[in-house]
Order: C-alpha cells, then structure tokens, then sequence
C-alpha cells in the first residue's frame, strides 16, 4: 500500500463511525486488501488424510485436493457469518465459506485483524440462515496504512491476544480446579454423620414472580448451558416477541433450573447481572429456606455425581 490514497472518495463518504484515522492511511473498501472466492463442496475430494478441509469452526475432514496454498482470509458465506479465520497452508474451504487471495501490500494478519471488525450482525441477510454476499464483504469500508504498519500492528495483536489467550486458559483451569474443590465439600457432606437427608420441598422454596407483560416495555430473556455452565442473555423482545409462554422474573441468588434440559445439568446461580431479566414457565425458580439450607449449597448438591444422578432420575420423556 503507498502513501497515496488510491480511492479519495471516501475520505468524504459519511464514515465517521471509523473514528479518527491518521491522515496517511488509506481509507477504501475491504476489497482493496483481499480477494474474495468461493468454497466449494467437499465430498468428490473427502479422505482419510491430506488436506484440511475447513469450515466455520476451523478444520474438521480431509481433502485429497487442495484449494488454496499460502495465507488467506475465510469468512462465513452462511451460518456462522462471525467467525473470520485465517490460514496460512494449503487448505480446501467449504462451500458455505469463502477464502481469499491476500493482495499485493497487504498483510495477511492485519487483513484478518480487520475481518473480525466487521459488523456482521448489520450486513447479514434476515432470515433463519444468515447468510452474506462476497459484493457486500469486499464494499465494506475499511481504514489500513503501509504495509510496514500493518506488519507493525498485527506483530503487536498477534503478541497480546497470545497473552490475553495465555490468561483465559490459566482462568479456565482455576474455574476447573475450583469446580472440583467444591464438589469435593459436597462428597465430604454426604460422608458426615451429622447430615440430614431430606426431601428437597422441605428445605426451599419456588420462587413466583409473574410478570404483566407491557406493550412498550421490552424484556431480557435468560437460557441455560448444559453441565453447570451458567446463564446466558438471548436478545431483548418486546411483549409481541415473547410468545405465548408465562414468564417470571429472575432476582440475583436464584437458582435456576431448566425443567426440559436439567438432567443435562442445566442448572445455575443468577447473579447481579440477571436482575430484572426473565425466564419461561420452563425454567423453575427455587431459593433455600433462611436458616436450613444454602441456595448456593443447592446449586454444588446438583452439579455433584449424586445431584446429577437424581436430576437424571427425575426426569421424565424421551427428549427432555
């Protein structure tokens, strides 16, 4: 890339929302940097070794045949439209990906660096598989300097999302290792003299908080991961969004259970963060009587071999 700007119209087109960009960076759409082609369907060239065939979530088959060698940018045709890749080796990419040719003065990371700014969310066609077009892809508006910049830059991304990935696994294994002390506390309770065994309704409560929906007023709505692993937001929906199912508001210390999915072990503590949102009449809410027993002692109970077991017990019907 020189220090000339090859395409001077769009340092006047209505992009204040890249920010301040230094005066020797070339604003111009993502095209300039890439080439962006089709995948292709794999199955004519599927092996037992070879070629990485890769899709959204990176590579999961072999090729015979390689489509591509060297660096390149993949981004999601449909699906999963998020998740930009890149590559570096011979590859094949699947027919709901596209690949791409690194240009001419273009660094290959810092042109993936810019692939995961991308709005995708407002480009992406509306409809149950999302899906983009490579003329949207390649037209969207970008800011990139020399390539000795661009170098420059990836270097130091490449260097702190190493460290940032560096720290989430560390974080990872403390979560693991705490998960495992705490199941621990929960064996060593059932082997004590002094424990009670007692049916559940007599140590805690169902929590009941209808909500009277309101015409104007939207909702956060909360779902559960498998194998204790939280709570997550699904997207805020006004009252004409929400269905015909009855839905109960969440306080921080609830315990949430999933009454289709929870001998998947799909059970988990709300927080601070989850006030005010709500669940369905799905998602039974219970706390642990004042002076009986802990609702956080509750959630260890279920998330242990034995609470798991009588989840799975419990449960009725052949999917859920």
């Amino acid at each position: 890339m020189s220090n000339y700007n090859p395409y001077p119209a769009y340092k006047d087109s209505g992009v204040e929302w890249l920010g301040r960009v230094p005066e020797h960076w070339t604003i111009g759409p993502y095209k300039a940097t890439i080439q962006i082609e089709n995948g292709s369907d794999y199955k004519e060239v599927e092996a037992d070794d070879g070629y990485p065939v890769i899709g959204s979530g990176g590579p999961f088959a072999f090729s015979s045949s390689r489509m591509y060698e060297g660096e390149s940018v993949l981004l999601g045709r449909k699906g999963t439209i998020d998740k930009p890749l890149y590559v570096n080796g011979a590859f094949w990419a699947v027919d709901t990906m596209y690949w791409s040719i690194i240009k001419p003065g273009a660094h290959g990371r810092f042109a993936y660096y810019i692939a995961t700014t991308i709005p995708f969310d407002m480009y992406s066609t509306n409809t149950a598989l999302p899906s983009m077009t490579k003329s949207v892809l390649g037209s969207h508006i970008v800011a990139f300097p020399r390539f000795e910049e661009q170098q420059a830059i990836a270097t130091r991304l490449d260097r702190e999302t190493a460290r940032i990935d560096a720290l989430v696994e560390k974080k990872v294994r403390f979560i693991e290792l705490l998960r495992e002390k705490i199941l621990s506390s929960v064996g060593k309770a059932f082997e004590c003299e002094e424990s009670r065994w007692i049916r559940l309704q007599h140590i805690c409560d169902v929590m009941s908080r209808p909500t009277e929906q309101e015409e104007e007023k939207s909702y956060v709505r909360l779902g559960l991961y498998n194998r204790g692993r939280g709570i997550f937001k699904k997207e805020e929906a006004d009252a004409e969004d929400m269905g015909d199912s009855d839905f109960f508001w969440v306080e921080c210390g609830d315990l949430i259970l999933s009454g289709q999915f929870a001998w998947e072990g799909s059970v988990a503590l709300a927080g601070a963060e989850h006030d005010a949102c709500v669940v369905s009449h799905r998602y039974p809410i219970i706390r642990g009587r004042s002076g009986e027993v802990l609702t956080e002692y509750l959630l260890a109970f279920f998330l242990s071999h034995y609470g798991d077991f009588l989840l799975n017990d419990c449960s009725r019907g052949s999917a859920g």
